[in-house]
């Protein structure tokens, strides 16, 4: 319990301290890409898209760079609000799949979506990621395992003006 304590909390300063604004475009480390190159028949785009599979919404009506992991099991009642930065939602769930996998699963959605990385933090087997638009979109993750096996995760969301 104290440990889940600590990823929520830890996971709330680094989203406030790292979101100054909806002008905020600083870029997080260095990441590893891991999305798909549009195929070669293509014709070239300023801007590729990319394919992702099929998700389920975290929550009725959130974006789609906060779908519900697969396989996650939703621990506790989502709390979804609607403020000055648009909707939004935290929710808490577990799953079989490693912390970097659940991860990467939301860096690709939110980077499909338009959204830049705005904070990526690896601190002992916890694994952050944030990502905002200047619109005010945001998303946060946090990935750690949990002391009874897989892995216990934090998503935030706002959908932005």
């Amino acid at each position: 319990m104290k440990r889940k304590f600590a990823v929520v909390a830890m996971t709330l300063a680094l989203g406030l301290s790292a979101c100054e604004g909806p002008g905020d475009t600083t870029p997080a480390a260095n990441v590893a890409e891991d999305v798909a190159a549009p195929a070669a028949a293509d014709p070239p785009a300023a801007e590729a898209r990319v394919e992702l599979a099929p998700a389920s919404p975290a929550v009725p009506g959130a974006p789609d760079y906060a779908a519900l992991y697969p396989g996650a099991v939703i621990e506790g009642v989502p709390t979804v609000a609607d403020g000055v930065a648009g909707p939004g939602g935290l929710l808490t769930f577990s799953t079989e799949a490693e912390p970097q996998a659940v991860v990467d699963f939301y860096k690709r959605r939110a980077e499909a979506s338009g959204l830049s990385p705005v904070m990526s933090m690896n601190q002992g087997e916890a694994i952050a990621y944030g990502a905002g638009s200047p619109e005010g979109a945001t998303i946060q993750v946090v990935a750690s395992p949990a002391e009874a096996g897989g892995t216990s995760v934090q998503l935030s969301w706002s959908a932005g003006e």
